[in-house]
């Protein structure tokens, strides 16, 4: 049992490289909020839950040398790191969305400093954000995070390394089907904002006496927040079943 230790070590050495590097990269276990060590520990506790499953696919590629093992490893973080992208760049949708939503109803201008996009958000933007997480979860889509994880030694098999033309390509398809999805969520206060504005251009044409800004503003806000409550179930319904068709067809 103890002349095994050494490739057991290695073999886990290697499932931790793909492993971490993806959960560095995954909503809300990439904010910086969380701290380095709880990420390091929680990646270690992933890939022991993982070990037993995916253990015979490492084990063959442990018994190489240093210059194997170091060019192996490089391959895992950046599979790992180009699955973890992926799954962040297809999260923006629900991102994009709150700040469609925020410019429609007049608060964009409410914004805060977001770590995970290294500048500034609308606040209403973080909120869905949060409010998709916690939805995500609730309906148990982190396991398919954890199930695309394992599914991944298929698609990537350990040491070789990727078609970097697909992975571009794969990445430009994932960025165009979250900036539709993004669009498409919002829609319902695409609509509103256009119907406001146009019945505000209306109210000014008839009657420019009045100060239309000062009345309109909190108008839009009042009637953008209420059409939010009545909408925020679907919104984030249609992008959790989105989300997770995207993750059952493999990321295309």
């Amino acid at each position: 049992m103890l002349n095994d230790l050494p490739s057991q070590a290695t073999a886990f050495l290697i499932l931790f490289a793909r492993i971490g590097s993806v959960l560095m990269l995954l909503p809300v276990f990439s904010e910086d909020a969380v701290p380095g060590r709880i990420r390091i520990l929680m990646s270690l506790g992933m890939t022991a839950a993982l070990w037993g499953l995916l253990r015979p696919v490492v084990m063959p590629f442990a018994a190489g040398g240093d210059q194997a093992l170091f060019g192996i490893l490089i391959v895992e973080i950046g599979v790992g790191l180009a699955i973890g992208t992926l799954i962040k760049i297809m999260f923006q949708a629900i991102i994009m969305a709150g700040s469609i939503i925020s410019l429609q109803i007049g608060l964009s201008s409410a914004i805060i400093y977001d770590p995970a996009l290294g500048g500034q958000t609308p606040l209403l933007a973080k909120l869905v954000a949060l409010a998709a997480v916690l939805f995500c979860v609730g309906m148990g889509l982190h396991h398919m995070w954890i199930a695309a994880l394992v599914r991944s030694y298929t698609l990537f098999p350990v040491g070789i390394v990727p078609n970097l033309g697909d992975l571009a390509q794969l990445a430009v398809t994932t960025t165009g089907k979250a900036m539709l999805l993004g669009v498409s969520i919002a829609g319902p206060f695409l609509v509103y904002g256009i119907v406001f504005n146009v019945a505000l251009g209306m109210s000014a044409r008839l009657s420019p006496q009045i100060q239309v800004f000062f009345i309109a503003q909190p108008l839009n806000i009042l009637l953008g927040l209420a059409l939010l409550a009545v909408t925020v179930g679907a919104i984030l319904t249609a992008f959790s079943v989105s989300f997770a068709e995207w993750m059952q067809t493999g990321f295309s």
